[in-house]
């Protein structure tokens, strides 16, 4: 079993090379064996007959989204191999972390803030006051989330700001 997980992950980095990965970008689990027959649950007559199961993790790490989402277009290539994919595991769901939060920072804030005054100036106009100066202006939340199930790689980002005016009657 340990042999065909070796050959196995030789082809999935193999297949992920030639996809355009370089080495230091795959990274390989030490395999993960189930003993079925020791388990205290399940079906009898298939631990007896397949009684150990095997899984090993190739992961990979790069900033090529484009190149990933390619290569996972093709993964059917591997299953052709006899290679079986769980792309859907919660444990190995494919993840697109988003890392430039610092660059976007400064405009998100800007734009909150200006965002903040227009209704701050609606509110003092619609209580008959004026607007004064900021008392009190907190940077606010960042959150990073996927835009939708189905688009993991598109991510939604947003700055929830809390700024506080005076109000001059």
């Amino acid at each position: 079993l340990y042999q065909a997980l070796q050959e196995k992950n030789a082809k999935i980095a193999a297949f992920l090379q030639a996809s355009g990965f370089k080495p230091d970008e795959i990274s390989v689990s030490a395999p993960s064996i189930t003993d079925r027959q020791a388990q205290d649950y399940g079906n009898a007559q298939l631990a007896e007959r397949l009684r150990y199961s095997g899984k090993s993790t190739l992961t990979v790490y790069t900033r090529q989204v484009d190149r990933v989402r390619e290569a996972m277009a093709r993964l059917g290539e591997l299953g052709k191999q006899g290679i079986a994919l769980s792309p859907e595991n919660y444990e190995n769901r494919t993840q697109f972390l988003f890392t430039g939060l610092n660059a976007l920072k400064p405009a998100m804030i800007e734009e909150a803030t200006k965002n903040a005054r227009i209704s701050a100036e609606k509110f003092a106009k619609d209580s008959d006051s004026r607007l004064g100066k900021i008392r009190r202006a907190n940077q606010g939340q960042f959150s990073i989330e996927d835009r939708d199930a189905s688009t993991p790689y598109i991510k939604k980002v947003r700055v929830v700001s809390s700024v506080e005016y005076r109000l001059i009657d």
